[in-house]
């Protein structure tokens, strides 16, 4: 092994031990000084569980996210504040208001429904303070709460219905009690298999009765069984201590999900919407507390499937109505007899929850797997919320469209949509930026390199269209089976892969791999069935096979023995892997005419049929390859990388330190640092610098959210990630990360290299919209500069808080306070010079442990002279707007302690360089830009220095009248004089500022030089340069500015002194300006 090589492991090493050390206290991540930002975007929203709102203030609303955390408005949706972006889970299954006490909020985490893609939780949680902080109250291992119930009259008990683990056996399921608050739970129905409950009522009477529904499901990788003969209803009278099953009239077969809702008007009527075979169903009625049932219709919870829905609610304002949520939400006026589908005219389908308003009968609320919708004429028309940015990606890609490239991403049944990274309007990105490039559910996405007008997008199962980002049509191009062939069996999300030998040629997959070499308008399969090609109906459910009479569903689910990842080989033309969702990676070295099998169930440490999220190709070596795998769907949410240096002939885990849970959703490599890889996983980004042995999580800007997938934009080295729940987040600029190791701990500070800055004035947007539009932010606009610190530099202050910490706090001593008082700094400072080497602009840097970003907008400071006192609201290093021309520049890194400035970095070089090369009209040249800067420049300071001269002689001759009729020996000569002289500067003010009379009433005055001061706004505001009218404007000011100089000149050099000394003789008093009284 090479000398270097050694001592960069040993380097590494040190780094991570030290890390390791240091994570014992708990220290800050050192990369939170990278910060991702969301660009959304806001305008399809997502899928919301649970909505509750405020009983003394209909304007607040607590929503609850099935994978988007908890939000918060308190205007009625105009704004929205995320409140659960720090806790440990993501998803939302329900969310209760306390009765007792409004400012106490319940939050039930895990998804409420059955699907294939639904988040699960860690437990129940509590905020007494509105939601600004929660506590986890227990619970931990139920996965899944869909409903809390809080005793009307006593705070301390609470029942939690825990529909329990989806994927496998165990965990807390049930009905749960509490009496102490959420200290201690008991489960009180159900058992710790498979039997957990779905939903509950409570007598508004008599609290002590409850209803409940339980329900027994499994889902697996293959299939999903809702139901067994663990789902039903059941009644308590002893406050949830023990319950009775209520069969009288319910249907005698396995039951899947159960939705229930109590009439406002009689408790003793309640309705059950109940999930029967194969996706059949009916709604229930009982009139008498339960003893009996009688069968309204056949309505039941269609679309994705009843265990998606089937939520159903009454109305409190019509009796007899009722709501059954669905993909398209049905409403009966006759106790469930009929039902229709709700008017809902643009608004999205599965409907999950609906509210009402005590005020107002006609209104309802209601939330979708598409966001929120508002009805305030009883459904009849909806308003959408369109500022919650929530939206479910499954898969992202990126193009190298100019000048700012586009993400594209599939989501969860809102399409697939396009959007830029970033625009040149001031205020960021817009949904109205964004636009949609297929319907249904969204999945993998694709660009072709060097041509961003064409990409790639699918429908679920694998309908797969090539789409003209110019004209915005779609063509299928779905490869299809031949005469003879099975069905194929495509993944829901299924693989595609732009090659990187030739971008015109498409390889995609079903149970086989296909083809193609004209972007898909023909196909051709490479290889046979590559998966295991097992019957999924025969597969054990609850532990055993279960018959045909049962609540079988795999209609909204993916098929089953498929191939989910490809990966083409960069370094080697026809290397190709395959991986799938039985436990298989198959390679092929020659294009597809012969494939090699690997189960990977014989790699020590991975279970025995894990699903292959992910293959990745090494960008440097044809022998090394990635996979993602995933075990999710067995229960198992451990993670797992693995990885090979033979062609996938042998594995092992590379999981390195990555958290015991944590699933692992897809891969990228650095294109530049070979170990340098990240991962999209269940919680987050995990980067790892050393090719897995440990991983670090990047914070920075993140919520707690999935990332589903995860991709390097070359040109500008962006991670971008596509978060499940919330929207796209990009990481600007990951090449610091590339010479990030051990030995910045012993080192000062480091600058990192600056990215050459684009150059262009940002637009405006039309304004006074209000605020309920929701907008992302781009990279602050200039040059951004990244320096890491070992360590803050401390003031003489921190330093003395930190012994205090340890214990040793003691007063310091008049002087050592008063040191500290004075203390000037410590500040960090980005010092920035032009190819000259003049200094165009300080900017104050941020003093911070680790990964320090720093803007630099492109501007000069304000050049119109310093005045005695700051400005309000304006301190510091304030910025004047005028931007620097293209050319080359510097920056160095700078720290100041008590007025001594000290190089820590630098000069690094960087180029600032013009977005638009060819403008639609040729713009000036930049010398002829700098000359005219350079003379605003100066005539701005000139015209300060004139208004501030002006200002004072005016004020000094007001004193000097005041201080007259003091004196001793007053003077009317002098009085005369001094008037003559306030007359006289009046004039030139007039000259200089124009008529004030003619100002009070909005008439205008002539053309004065202090018009001079707009001289920023009128040529400055674009990157064309400055018009002859520009010069003309500074020429005719210029000149205004001398004439009015050579008036003012002569009284400040001779007439105030003067009167200053006869005012003396005369005996008045000391006049502010005269100086230090010589006595």
């Amino acid at each position: 092994m090479k000398t270097t090589t050694k001592l960069a492991l040993l380097c590494l090493l040190t780094f991570w031990v030290t890390f390791s050390i240091n994570a014992q206290e708990k220290p800050k991540n050192p990369l939170n000084g990278l910060e991702f930002r969301n660009i959304g975007p806001a305008m399809t929203s997502g899928r919301i569980a649970d909505i509750a709102i405020h009983p003394e203030n209909e304007n607040i609303w607590y929503v609850a996210v099935g994978s988007g955390g908890v939000w918060k408005t308190t205007n009625s949706g105009t704004t929205w504040k995320a409140l659960f972006d720090k806790q440990k889970v993501y998803s939302i299954g329900c969310v209760t208001i306390d009765p007792n006490n409004p400012h106490t909020i319940w939050v039930g985490t895990g998804e409420n429904v059955g699907g294939r893609h639904a988040g699960f939780g860690d437990g129940i949680y509590v905020s007494h303070d509105d939601g600004k902080t929660w506590k986890n109250m227990g619970l931990k291992k139920s996965e899944h709460l869909s409903k809390i119930i809080v005793h009307p009259t006593n705070p301390d008990i609470l029942w939690v219905a825990s529909q329990g683990p989806l994927w496998s056996k165990g965990g807390e399921r049930g009905v749960y009690k509490t009496t102490d608050g959420g200290k201690t739970w008991k489960r009180t129905l159900g058992d710790e298999a498979w039997v957990g409950a779905t939903d509950m009522l409570i007598d508004p009477n008599n609290p002590d009765i409850l209803y409940a529904a339980t329900w027994q499901r499994h889902r697996t990788v293959a299939g999903y069984l809702g139901g067994g003969p663990g789902s039903g209803l059941y009644k308590s009278t002893d406050s949830g201590e023990t319950w009775r099953a209520l069969k009288t009239g319910i249907p005698k077969s396995n039951l899947g999900k159960i939705g229930l809702a109590m009439s406002p008007f009689n408790p003793e009527v309640i309705y059950a919407a109940i999930e029967l075979d194969r996706r059949k169903g009916g709604v229930y009625m009982t009139t008498n507390g339960g003893e009996s049932w009688a069968k309204q219709s056949d309505a039941v919870g269609g679309g994705t499937g009843p265990h998606y829905y089937q939520e159903l609610i009454a109305s409190p304002h019509y009796e007899g109505t009722l709501y059954m949520m669905n993909n398209a939400a049905l409403i009966s006026t006759d106790h469930g007899k009929t039902f229709t589908n709700m008017s809902r005219t643009n608004q999205h389908s599965d409907s999950h929850a609906l509210v009402f308003k005590k005020s107002n009968p006609n209104y309802l609320l209601i939330g979708t797997d598409g966001g929120l919708y508002e009805s305030f004429d009883n459904t009849k028309s909806w308003k959408y919320v369109r500022n919650l940015p929530i939206t479910q990606y499954f898969k992202i890609a990126v193009d190298d469209a100019l000048p700012f490239y586009n993400v594209y991403g599939g989501t969860q049944d809102n399409g697939s949509h396009g959007g830029p990274s970033r625009t040149i309007s001031s205020d960021g990105i817009a949904s109205a930026d964004w636009w949609k490039t297929l319907g249904a559910d969204g999945a993998q996405t694709a660009t072709e390199p060097g041509n961003p007008d064409i990409t790639y997008g699918e429908f679920q199962q694998g309908a797969l269209w090539r789409i003209d980002s110019k004209t915005r049509e779609s063509v299928f191009i779905q490869p299809q089976a031949r005469e003879g062939d099975p069905y194929e069996r495509f993944n829901w999300d299924a693989p595609i892969v732009v090659s990187s030998h030739n971008p015109k040629r498409l390889y995609f997959a079903s149970q086989r791999v296909w083809k193609s070499e004209n972007r898909g308008d023909a196909w051709e399969p490479i290889s046979g069935d590559l998966t295991l090609n097992q019957e999924r109906m025969t597969f054990p459910y609850y532990g055993t096979s279960q018959s045909w009479d049962n609540a079988w569903d795999v209609f909204a689910m993916s098929n089953y023995n498929t191939i989910t990842s490809l990966a083409e080989s960069p370094k080697q033309e026809g290397l190709i892997y395959a991986g799938t969702d039985d436990g298989l990676i198959q390679v092929t070295e020659d294009g597809g005419a012969n494939w090699r099998k690997f189960s990977l169930n014989t790699i020590k440490g991975v279970p025995t049929t894990p699903f292959v999220n992910d293959v990745r190709a090494d960008l440097f070596d044809a022998n090394i390859v990635y996979a993602a795998l995933d075990n999710h769907k067995y229960g198992d949410y451990k993670p797992y990388i693995i990885k090979s240096s033979d062609k996938g002939k042998t594995w092992s885990l590379i999981n390195g330190d990555l958290p015991n849970k944590l699933l692992i959703w897809r891969l990228v490599q650095d294109h530049i640092k070979k170990d340098l890889l990240f991962a999209a996983t269940e919680f987050g980004v995990y980067v790892t610098l050393n090719g897995g042995k440990n991983w670090i999580k990047l914070e920075g800007g993140m919520p707690t959210i999935p990332i589903r997938d995860i991709t390097i934009q070359r040109r500008e080295n962006d991670l971008v990630a596509g978060s499940f729940g919330r929207g796209i987040f990009i990481l600007d600029n990951i090449a610091p990360l590339r010479e990030y190791n051990a030995n910045l701990n012993s080192t000062e500070a480091k600058l990192f290299p600056v990215k050459p800055v684009q150059w262009y004035r940002q637009s405006s947007r039309v304004g006074s919209q209000g605020d309920a539009e929701w907008i992302a932010k781009n990279p602050p606009f200039g040059a951004n500069f990244t320096y890491f610190m070992a360590d803050k530099i401390k003031s003489k202050k921190d330093i003395r808080k930190e012994k205090e910490k340890k214990g040793t706090a003691k007063f310091p001593g008049w002087n050592a306070l008063e040191k500290e008082n004075r203390q000037n700094g410590p500040s960090i400072l980005l010092v920035i010079k032009n190819a000259n080497g003049d200094v165009i602009n300080t900017v104050k840097g941020t003093n911070k442990k680790g990964f320090n970003r720093v803007n630099w907008n492109l501007s000069y400071p304000s050049k119109s002279g310093e005045r005695l006192e700051v400005p309000k609201a304006r301190r510091g290093f304030r910025n004047g707007g005028v931007l620097v021309t293209p050319g080359n520049y510097t920056v160095t890194l700078v720290k100041r302690i008590d007025g001594v400035n000290t190089v820590l970095q630098g000069p690094e070089s960087f180029k600032v360089e013009p977005l638009f090369d060819t403008p639609a009209l040729p713009r000036k040249s930049f010398k002829e830009m700098d000359a005219f800067r350079d003379a605003a420049f100066a005539f701005q300071q000139d015209l300060t220095a004139t208004t501030i001269a002006l200002s004072t002689s005016q004020k000094t001759i007001s004193a000097m009248l005041r201080a007259l009729d003091k004196a001793i020996t007053p003077s009317d000569d002098l009085y005369k004089r001094l008037h003559t002289t306030k007359n006289a500067l009046l004039d030139i003010e007039k000259e200089f500022q124009g008529d004030k009379t003619k100002e009070e009433v909005g008439e205008r005055s002539n053309p004065t030089a202090s018009e001079g001061n707009a001289i920023s706004w009128r040529a400055f505001g674009n990157t064309y340069g400055p018009t002859e009218e520009h010069k003309g404007f500074l020429n005719r000011v210029q000149s205004q500015l001398k004439k009015v100089k050579a008036k003012l000149l002569p009284i400040i050099n001779s007439t105030l002194p003067e009167l200053e000394n006869d005012l003396k003789k005369n005996g008045a008093p000391w006049v502010e300006g005269q100086g230090l009284i010589k006595n």
